[in-house]
């Protein structure tokens, strides 16, 4: 979609959902991540939508009006449609429309930045225009007749074309997209090896995730180098990123920024990116991000817990941070039970989260004393970065520390144990 277009949103409310307006907003929000300028709405009050044109004819008509007084280049339509709402709308509108799901697409293909989010959107798109692929009237005509491909009509040939082409693209993106999760899993499954939890952010598109990374990262110290993308609007990262964090008694954890979810997530885009969501799947702790500024908090919170647990990843412990606490002009930082209350922003409950990441994570540090040989000057480099060193002295034959350790550092080094 080109820049500077002008829009008119269109959506219908069924039953009267508490949450339509919400769903309304967010789709203004979603074209202006487009850089789509939304002129007005047209909403309807139906018992289930129209199955030929989404909206009655009489909205129709009212949109006509509103298109040609407003100039408005496209239509936005707040439900995935199928391929004959599409047409039927566009023939009697005038107008490109567009389904939420297709604009949802659109930002994420804009946004991917590794070759294994560019593919997983690629593919999604390709599966959505499976069943839409629709031509004109004149080359998709069904006038053959007879039995297989040759006798068939133009129309037929061409959409039968059309479909082996996507098909066959979707599989080769599929075989690389193997190959590429394949060599993730290796990498994640050496991060197992080193025994250092790994804690995913997780939660609402927007609602502050890699603000909070880099709030943590800046209390490590992390050169900004390592920082990560972010800026106020829906989707600003799409790639999970991992980084490491150390607390105050060098212990450290790995922390890793996700997707954020959007109600109504198309399910293509679900099963494509449920293999970048495995880092929160393998996580030892989630950390779910709330915007708590938000006048809608509690249908933000329960889409993320229902797209956790759609992908298998509600079982997992986990801390709530509601976010931006500030505008929300409540008290923080605050901390009740496994929830704190913080602005990553002004990076104000910042020490109260680390807190809570520690209590969950490192509930049992095993306390021991370890005489390392002289010649193991590596494990005393390692064992300064990763664990709790309490004291060192120097022996006769070797080092010895007096530390807390987890529970893997503790058995693989069993031998140094005094």
């Amino acid at each position: 979609m080109r820049e500077n277009q002008k829009a008119l949103i269109v959506g219908v409310n069924i039953n009267h959902q508490a949450d339509f307006s919400y769903s309304m907003k967010e789709l203004e929000n979603l074209a202006a991540a487009c850089e789509i300028e939304v002129v007005t709405e047209i909403t309807q009050n139906l018992n289930r939508i129209n199955k030929s044109h989404y909206i009655g004819t009489g909205k129709i008509e009212e949109a006509k009006r509103i298109l040609e007084e407003t100039d408005a280049d496209v239509v936005l339509c707040n439900d995935e449609l199928s391929a004959t709402q599409i047409r039927n709308l566009e023939e009697g509108l005038d107008r490109k429309v567009i389904d939420r799901t297709m604009l949802i697409l659109d930002i994420f293909a804009e946004r991917a930045k590794t070759r294994e989010a560019q593919q997983q959107v690629e593919v999604a798109r390709l599966k959505y225009l499976l069943p839409r692929i629709i031509g004109s009237r004149e080359s998709l005509g069904r006038q053959g007749g007879g039995v297989g491909l040759k006798n068939r009509g133009a129309g037929e040939t061409k959409l039968e074309l059309d479909r082996r082409k996507i098909e066959a693209k979707i599989a080769d993106l599929n075989k690389e997209l193997e190959t590429l999760v394949s060599q993730r899993e290796t990498r994640r499954s050496q991060r197992k090896k080193s025994g250092i939890p790994l804690i995913s952010l997780v939660g609402y598109t927007n609602a502050g995730k890699s603000t909070i990374m880099n709030a943590m990262l800046r209390r490590s110290h992390q050169s900004p180098t390592k920082h990560v993308f972010e800026k106020d609007m829906l989707f600003a990262t799409l790639d999970t990123s991992v980084r490491k964090i150390k607390l105050a008694n060098h212990q450290p954890f790995l922390l890793s920024d996700t997707v954020g979810f959007v109600d109504k997530l198309p399910h293509h885009l679900v099963k494509a990116f449920r293999s970048t969501l495995e880092e929160a799947a393998t996580a030892d702790l989630l950390i779910h991000v709330v915007d708590f500024s938000s006048p809608y908090v509690e249908n933000l919170i329960n889409v993320t817990n229902h797209t956790l647990k759609e992908m298998g990843i509600n079982q997992i412990p986990t801390i709530i941070a509601y976010n931006k606490s500030d505008i929300a002009d409540v008290e923080f930082p605050v901390v009740k039970d496994r929830s704190v209350y913080l602005s990553a922003k002004q990076g104000i409950g910042i020490e109260e989260l680390v807190d809570v990441i520690s209590a969950q994570i490192f509930k049992h540090p095993i306390h021991c004393e370890m005489l390392i040989p002289f010649d193991e000057g590596r494990l005393i480099n390692y064992l300064n970065e990763n664990a709790n060193v309490l004291s060192t002295s120097h022996e006769d034959n070797g080092t010895k520390l007096t530390m807390e350790c987890n529970q893997d550092d503790f058995e693989k080094y069993q031998e140094y144990v005094v």
